[in-house]
């Protein structure tokens, strides 16, 4: 999955793969995870966040299954 770069001192890249409802969030500090079940307004809500950490832990941390990629 192909991931943007972000604005953001906790998170480096974002992707997202909509026919399957999976987001990639590559982290500043080197953790990859793949989230699922993203419905896709929670991902443009992420990337038009103005604070994209902040917004991930109120949209996404501890809300869908979640697996380590790397």
């Amino acid at each position: 999955m192909r991931r943007e770069p972000v604005e953001s001192s906790a998170i480096a890249s974002i992707g997202y793969a909509p026919e399957m409802a999976v987001l990639e969030i590559e982290f500043v500090g080197g953790g990859q995870y793949r989230y699922f079940a993203v419905p896709p307004s929670i991902h443009r809500a992420l990337m038009d966040a103005d604070s994209v950490g902040q917004a991930f832990i109120t949209l996404i941390r501890d809300r869908y299954p979640t697996e380590r990629i790397e």
